[in-house]
């Protein structure tokens, strides 16, 4: 077996050298899969502002937006509700009040029934904002009796900006109804109900 020379000694040490420095590189830059960390020490950077998804401006943005829809809907709602009770008087009453019209369109003067007749309004949370008023009416008779009231709806000035009309049939002696007028306009201005005329008939 031959010695290596001098230079070939040197170029041996050499690879062994490089050889080792490429090994502890590795070990330094790679973990091993059982959780192990690397013995360098890393230099904390500035985090990438660009990457972020959001900021005040737009949270603020999205709050308003929320309370825009809550908003919404509560309007919605309200609006549902007053649909939904004006639909329940109409087709209670729908009949009886055409029948009403009918009859207080003989009437002269205000009608042989307005102490048998009162309203009291209702209130507005229940018929979602609407002016609606509950006429009560009472056959203060002894004979079975049919009824016709109109209510006229007043602006500031006593003007009569709406009419409606509403009834009751065959009420027995001693008995009571309690049909709503309800007020299509909308709710400013504000209107008052008047009790126009009330016919037994």
């Amino acid at each position: 077996m031959s010695t290596p020379s001098p230079h070939g000694r040197s170029r041996i040490a050499a690879l062994a050298v490089a050889l080792a420095a490429a090994s502890a590189f590795t070990l330094v830059a790679c973990d091993d899969d059982s959780g192990g960390s690397s013995t360098t020490s890393a230099t904390p950077t500035a985090p990438d502002t660009a990457s972020f998804s959001g900021n005040a401006a737009s949270a603020l943005a999205s709050a308003k937006a929320s309370v825009r829809a809550e908003a919404s809907k509560r309007a919605a709602s309200a609006s549902a509700v007053a649909s939904s009770f004006e639909a329940s008087v109409s087709a209670e009453v729908e009949r009886a009040n055409k029948a009403a019209r009918t009859e207080l369109a003989k009437v002269v003067g205000q009608g042989n029934a307005m102490s048998e007749v009162t309203m009291t309004g209702k209130p507005r949370s229940e018929t979602g904002g609407l002016l609606a008023v509950v006429v009560t009416i009472t056959n203060k008779t002894d004979k079975t009796a049919s009824y016709a009231v109109q209510v006229d709806f007043l602006d500031s000035s006593g003007k009569v900006v709406e009419t409606r009309y509403v009834g009751a049939e065959d009420l027995e002696p001693g008995q009571k109804a309690q049909p709503v007028a309800v007020s299509r306009k909308p709710t400013e201005p504000v209107l008052t109900p008047k009790l126009a005329k009330a016919q037994r008939y």
